[in-house]
């Protein structure tokens, strides 16, 4: 392995400029999760459909996962940092409109504003990384810190949005966003370096609108089927979407200055990290969402509490990034991915055993273990991507890994919420337990819980009762279904990475 000179090692600038860009990580991510405690709340005072519902949870990952490639090769033409002061200010305006909405609809375009400054937050942070630290050892530590904020913010979101609930109106969830990016505008000039690529090349257009146009497709007939069945409009959506991507794809392989370089897709580190990672964030997105309506609703915890009994999970991720980042130099990754995937899927597999009486501890404890495994995985996916890319395409290889995680967590929350939304109406529409369901109950639990406040004892009781048991069948079923996919993406990553060791892979940093 190649020794790397004192005069590579990154200096205290470099580190408190890494302590910035923690900060727009944390949030792009935090931001996925920040509702899930909100969500109850949001379907009383806005009351939307559960379609509405759903987008209003998934539209701010749907419109990064789209926009983050473009982003990326943004970044890597008008320098990086520049490109994360613009999307401090975007990422700031969209949480205020967001705040003061005042109807699902103006929520909605809120979320998707929302993502759109995401987008130029999450790819600057990664690439910006990737430049300032060329030791090895202190880059894996370094994009160690960023992985578990970034894993470690979809935990986090959840809690902080329970305290400020406690308090606040749901708006306060994003307006804490506010103030971070105000620091950040301030501050990053200041300690972070500016970072572009020096013959970057002329920014194409086209393939900017394909990429999107590839992805918002998918990602709409995915999420109709999961609520409407497999119409054929639907298909089609998918079909439009993937015939784009090839389309996408054949260009870069043609186009003098691509936004991707397709052909890193060849190396197995990059593509089953990419393929990795989007799974981990699927499960754990889509979980957490339903973990925190089910603490709040069929348990009945406040959202303090709940806030609380949720701090075990984020710990959980911090000992999986620590766990990696200790074995990353002497395991190979094929070994640490797959044991990260593998207890991510026990601990899903541990959630499917809840009922309505199950002690709130089985739930934490059976959701640290999943934090636990994703915490694992994406540490290593993360430095996978980084280290098989050159340096002058660090925004776009960050780009890469952020899609993944974003279409994988927007995915998720589509998909395992839809099944569990979609189990939950079946069940309150097929056992009208307590005579005449009013309509909205049938709908969300959050308005199951709402109507039932303003019944009277002797129709509430049972109201809640079969909406409780409704909603955990339709919780476990996705968690079983998490533990699933997980597990057999654990065996597909593994074979896809075997060729891969942990010298090859600091290897391929040190020389790009």
């Amino acid at each position: 392995m190649t020794t790397v000179t004192t005069s590579a090692r990154a200096s205290a600038r470099d580190w408190l400029g890494m302590g910035v860009l923690v900060l727009p990580a944390l949030l792009a991510s935090m931001d996925l999760s920040v509702l899930f405690m909100a969500s109850p709340w949001i379907s009383a005072d806005l009351a939307p459909t559960a379609s509405q519902h759903l987008w209003i949870m998934d539209i701010y990952g749907f419109m990064m996962a789209g926009l983050l490639i473009t982003m990326g090769s943004v970044g890597d033409r008008i320098g990086r940092r520049k490109l994360l002061m613009i999307g401090a200010v975007a990422f700031g305006a969209a949480s205020l409109l967001a705040a003061f909405a005042t109807s699902p609809g103006m929520l909605i375009a809120a979320r998707a504003l929302l993502g759109v400054g995401g987008a130029t937050l999450a790819p600057s942070t990664l690439s910006l990384i990737r430049g300032m630290f060329h030791d090895e050892n202190q880059r894996r530590t370094a994009v160690g810190i960023w992985t578990g904020a970034f894993t470690g913010g979809l935990a986090v979101g959840p809690i902080i949005g329970g305290l400020l609930l406690e308090h606040f109106h749901w708006g306060s969830v994003f307006l804490i966003n506010v103030p971070v990016m105000v620091l950040l505008l301030i501050v990053a000039p200041l300690v972070i370096g500016e970072a572009r690529d020096p013959h970057p090349g002329r920014f194409d257009l086209f393939s900017a609108v394909l990429s999107l146009a590839a992805v918002l497709p998918v990602i709409y007939g995915i999420k109709k089927i999961a609520e409407d069945g497999a119409h054929w409009t639907f298909i089609a959506s998918i079909a439009a979407g993937v015939i784009v991507g090839g389309i996408f794809v054949r260009r870069q392989r043609t186009a003098t200055s691509p936004m991707i370089d397709v052909r890193l897709f060849a190396r197995p580190a990059l593509s089953g990290a990419i393929i990795a990672n989007a799974i981990v964030v699927f499960a754990t997105a889509g979980m957490g969402l339903l973990s925190a309506t089910f603490m709040q609703t069929v348990l009945g915890f406040g959202p303090f509490p709940a806030a609380l009994w949720m701090l075990p999970t984020v710990a959980g991720s911090f000992i999986g990034v620590a766990i990696a980042s200790v074995l990353a130099p002497m395991i190979r990754p094929a070994i640490l991915v797959a044991t990260g995937l593998l207890t991510a899927a026990v601990g899903f597999a541990a959630v499917a055993f809840m009922t309505p009486a199950s002690h709130v501890g089985l739930l934490i404890a059976a959701y640290s273990v999943l934090t636990l495994g994703v915490g694992m995985t994406a540490t290593m996916v993360t430095s996978l991507v980084l280290t098989t890319a050159p340096p002058e395409k660090a925004g776009a290889a960050s780009a890469l890994a952020e899609t993944s995680s974003e279409f994988g967590g927007a995915i998720g929350i589509a998909t395992l919420g839809t099944l569990a939304g979609t189990i939950y109406q079946n069940t309150m529409a097929a056992n009208p337990g307590a005579g005449a369901t009013p309509g909205a109950a049938a709908d969300t639990i959050g308005a199951a819980v709402s109507t039932a406040q303003d019944l009277p004892r002797e129709i509430a009781v049972p109201l809640l009762r079969q909406a409780f048991d409704a909603y955990t069948n339709g919780f476990t079923t996705a968690a079983s279904v998490g533990a699933v996919v997980l597990a057999l993406a654990a065996i597909g990553v593994g074979l896809a990475l075997r060729q891969v060791s942990a010298g090859q892979v600091a290897s391929a940093g040190e020389q790009s």
